[in-house]
């Protein structure tokens, strides 16, 4: 039999694809909880079963089952209906494309604010347990130096702290560690840093959502918002590793595009266990401009010291 959703509904069919039964997704029960395979029902009274094994679907059963519990009518409030039309079309992303497309709709959806919100508020969990992000006056003007001359946009963040690698949060917001830049004494370092990050992902929000699972992504499509204990796992996650790292062919691109030689960054990619063959053998680009002025890159490095 194949399962996927409907309207507001749970629909079995055969083979075939020709629809058995329809059940009401806020009456669906779990008979089983915590059980695998999953032991569905249509209801407190009925007698139908629906036996699933597959992980995905039963997280995208549950994930539509817990929102609409949340959405139950309150006096006075007329949204009942727009959250059911929005869950029954995450719950056919869900189910007949896949978690992947659940996401790419929930990225689709969430816009620009939204994104730094999320962003900010994963930086709030980071700095909870590093500290405060580093901002001493002119160590934060030789970065904004930097981040002009890579090209890049978006904020730029250093945390207090040695950090398993340069991560970008949603919003655009590159976080590197100060331990880094302490440790090796070339501006094209905390140049790749900041490549880096940059170049991890394609887009921010996608390894956020892939680690917070289907309900959360559909809290986020439906209310705009993630719990915050995805928020702060996820932060945890960040810092604890492993965080997503670019291939040396992506990262090449970054150097060559911002055109410096990416030799210094490859001692930083060897001590993480990353590849950085490629790195070295690069040929440096003819008529690249100073990365960072020496006093600038004193400043940058002194960026925590207040």
């Amino acid at each position: 039999m194949l399962v996927s959703f409907g309207s507001a509904t749970l629909v079995v069919s055969d083979t075939a694809e020709r629809p058995l039964t329809h059940w009401s997704l806020p009456a669906v029960m779990r008979l089983n909880p915590g059980t695998t395979p999953a032991i569905f029902s249509p209801g407190p009274d009925s007698v139908e079963r629906l036996e699933i094994d597959d992980a995905e679907m039963i997280e995208a059963i549950e994930a539509v089952r817990g929102a609409l519990g949340r959405a139950q009518p309150r006096p006075g409030r007329l949204r009942t209906l727009l959250t059911l039309a929005l869950l029954a079309a995450a719950g056919i992303a869900a189910a007949s494309l896949g978690p992947d497309a659940l996401r790419s709709q929930a990225r689709g959806a969430t816009p620009a604010a939204q994104r730094a919100e999320l962003g900010a508020r994963i930086l709030g969990h980071m700095q909870a347990r590093t500290g405060p992000a580093c901002r001493e006056a002119r160590g934060t003007a030789a970065l904004a130096r930097l981040r002009s001359r890579l090209g890049t946009t978006g904020q730029a963040v250093v945390l207090p702290a040695a950090l398993p690698g340069p991560v970008v949060l949603p919003g655009g917001i590159a976080v590197i560690g100060q331990a880094t830049l302490a440790r090796y004494d070339d501006p094209a370092v905390a140049a790749g840093e900041l490549l880096s990050a940059r170049a991890s992902v394609e887009d921010p929000l996608d390894p956020l959502l892939r680690q917070a699972g289907l309900r959360a992504t559909v809290t986020l499509m439906t209310t705009g918002d993630l719990p915050a204990e995805s928020l702060r796992d996820y932060a945890d996650r960040l810092l604890d590793g492993p965080v997503p790292v670019p291939s040396e062919a992506r990262l090449l691109e970054r150097f060559a595009r911002a055109r410096i030689s990416p030799a210094a960054y490859a001692p930083v990619r060897t001590e993480r266990g990353q590849d950085a063959a490629l790195l070295l053998t690069q040929t440096p680009p003819e008529g690249g401009a100073v990365v960072l002025s020496d006093e600038d890159w004193i400043r940058l490095q002194g960026i925590c010291d207040l």
